[in-house]
């Protein structure tokens, strides 16, 4: 069940007013916060994902799905639209897409926040060689983390090439210069990489089109399952520092979400971004963007600095 009516209409409001964007993965976390603040801006947003109110995913979390974050876009200011959709499941893809087409005729904007491996990382990856990890745990993050990408890239971009200006956006973790370091286990390190090479070589494909292809990632970010992992929320999240001090560098959703939106809603983002790798904090800094508590977040920097390069400076340096 949808929360909108079958035919939406677009946002009148917003620097983003009258743009129809699908946010693939919107259930929790930074995909969320992306159609959040797409529709902040006032796009119709459609926001896809394997957890309803009726249906959960292997992910295991009942506490968020799809028609919330339809409902928050709505609230924002856009036009949200729950489908709920396996992007793993070529039909559901191929029927996704035919709805939009049926229903406003074009795409603008494409992000690709798919993932949802989050379950398979701490048991099965993170302190493993890659012959220890359960070679159907590491095929399944390459599943979640790679080809579900590629089958919504190849399935959604027919339809996104026909705006006047199409807009890609692959969400990974890590930069193309922070992921020149191995990423703790062969798969995870595929599986994060891959975005990375897919919005450089659809760059080149969308640059005869006027279009952008860049890769984004946050950095260390308190989606709604880190918070959780520590025990804290949103409004005492400082805690969690004393378990783990680089937690002070945290950022919240909404500060990639900020970035992207304004990324967006740029018009010369092609010359600047397209084939490009970038940061929530290099955006920040670019658009001039805040995260909600005012700071100015720059984790990759940090993590450069301090926790590699292995100078004595505090996290607050980089908020």
């Amino acid at each position: 069940m949808n929360t909108t009516t079958d035919n939406p209409p677009a946002g009148t409001e917003g620097p983003l007013a009258g743009r129809i964007a699908l946010v693939a993965g919107a259930t929790r976390g930074a995909g969320r916060a992306l159609a959040v603040e797409l529709g902040r801006s006032g796009a119709t947003v459609y926001v896809t994902g394997r957890t309803t109110r009726d249906r959960i995913s292997e992910v295991g979390r009942t506490t968020e799905t799809i028609e919330e974050t339809a409902e928050l876009v709505t609230a924002a200011g856009g036009t949200g639209v729950a489908v709920p959709t396996d992007h793993l499941d070529e039909d559901q893809v191929r029927a996704l897409v035919a709805r939009i087409d049926r229903e406003q005729g074009r795409l603008d904007i494409l992000v690709n926040d798919l993932w949802g491996g989050e379950h398979l990382l701490v048991g099965s990856v993170f302190g493993k060689k890659s012959w220890e990890t359960p070679l159907a745990d590491g095929l399944r993050i390459l599943e979640l983390g790679v080809r579900s990408h590629v089958i919504t890239a190849a399935l959604v971009l027919p339809l996104l090439i026909r705006s006047d200006g199409p807009l890609h956006v692959e969400v990974t973790d890590g930069t193309a210069v922070s992921n020149r370091r191995y990423r703790e286990n062969l798969y995870y390190d595929l599986a994060k990489n891959a975005p990375i090479r897919i919005a450089f070589g659809l760059g080149q494909e969308l640059a005869e089109y006027g279009g952008t292809a860049v890769a984004v990632t946050p950095g260390w970010m308190r989606s709604e399952q880190m918070l959780a992992a520590f025990g804290v929320t949103e409004e005492n999240w400082r805690d969690a520092v004393a378990r783990e001090p680089d937690f002070a560098i945290a950022e919240s959703p909404a500060y990639l979400a900020r970035a992207v939106a304004a990324l967006a809603a740029d018009p010369g983002r092609a010359a600047r971004w397209n084939g490009r790798s970038t940061s929530s904090g290099e955006l920040a800094r670019v658009y001039d963007v805040r995260d909600v508590d005012g700071s100015r977040p720059d984790a990759w920097a940090y993590l450069e600095d301090v926790r590699y390069g292995g100078k004595d400076r505090p996290a607050d340096d980089y908020r």
